[in-house]
């Protein structure tokens, strides 16, 4: 068998009712592309018998086709991280299993590519879901695109071409799938989109609404401090010690001024400085901030130096022609 030059890359969770016509569109897609390919479909835990139909495509297509199967849910990151480390293409293609994205667009994202870009991401401008989850996707994208200033209007959609140089430069853990075009962009990566069409949920229920915008929010922050101070931590610890400080400083001298004022100056109407909670009020702002900011930009780069992929999630099968 021919290695194969284009992974397809399709995490998935209970989707047992697209997966044969997911498959067969696909077939159709990519044998017009003059490409030696692989698809290749992570189960992240399914329990609805998606495994079973995998398993069925496999072996009435097992030269093309791959299945990963996890021992329980472990997120989608983890369901990319296992489709990066077994795909052996050098272009790599990621999107959902629910139909919602088509594969017909794949030929037109791989043309862009191939006009010198690392990344191709999708936008759907016509997205066919409803508001609960369209609104805060667009509130996301709008503050993620204006604050890094990777300029795509669809961060959130999982269907992506890359070249494999620029996934193999970035580590992904937790839910960090989202902002996987920032943090190419930040290793140098030429990233661009393309309006794609988008079609309504055809079978099974979203596994994802409105109550990932906060998870997403907090993940935007711990990607701001990755792509912006992670070689650099002093810009962000000193100008934060030099803020708190200041404000003690000021503080300090305020309460330094009020003990003058009392013991030289007479003022026997100012009472002790050191009963005062405003300078408890100083010194435990000044101790809590520094500890929590701290701690927890140091946990994250200790936790980014000693990130390992395999470590995210446990394989119970996998299928594959030898």
């Amino acid at each position: 068998m021919t290695n194969p030059e284009l992974s397809i890359i399709i995490p998935l969770l209970n989707e047992v009712g697209t997966l044969p016509a997911l498959h067969e569109q696909l077939t159709l897609v990519l044998q017009r592309i003059d490409l030696p390919y692989e698809i290749i479909f992570i189960d992240d835990g399914s329990d609805d018998g998606s495994f079973a139909v995998l398993s069925d495509l496999f072996e009435r297509d097992g030269a093309h086709v791959q299945v990963v199967r996890f021992r329980r849910n472990f997120g989608k990151t983890a369901a990319l991280n296992a489709g990066f480390r077994q795909a052996q293409g050098q272009i790599l293609v990621t999107m959902d299993a629910d139909l919602q994205d088509d594969p017909a667009e794949i030929p037109a994202m791989l043309a862009k590519l191939n006009e010198g870009y690392d990344l191709v991401a999708a936008w759907r401008a016509n997205r066919q879901d409803p508001l609960d989850k369209t609104l805060p996707s667009r509130v996301f994208n709008l503050v993620v695109a204006r604050v890094t200033g990777v300029q795509l209007h669809d961060f959130n959609c999982g269907f992506k071409v890359y070249r494999r140089a620029a996934i193999d430069s970035i580590k992904l853990y937790g839910e960090l799938h989202r902002f996987i075009p920032v943090l190419a962009h930040q290793q140098g990566a030429r990233i661009t989109e393309l309006p794609v069409q988008h079609h309504r949920r055809q079978a099974g229920i979203s596994k994802y609404g409105s109550g990932r915008l906060l998870k997403g929010f907090l993940d935007f922050g711990m990607v701001l401090f990755l792509t912006s101070y992670l070689k650099r931590p002093l810009h962000l610890f000193g100008s934060s010690g030099l803020a708190i400080f200041g404000l003690g400083t000021v503080i300090n001298l305020y309460l330094a001024l009020l003990w003058l004022l009392r013991e030289w100056g007479g003022r026997a109407d100012i009472g002790p400085i050191g009963t005062r909670p405003l300078l408890i009020v100083g010194v435990l702002t000044m101790i809590l901030g520094i500890q929590l900011i701290s701690i927890g930009l140091l946990g994250e780069m200790l936790r980014y130096f000693s990130f390992r992929p395999e470590e995210e999630y446990t394989i119970s099968h996998i299928l594959k022609r030898q």
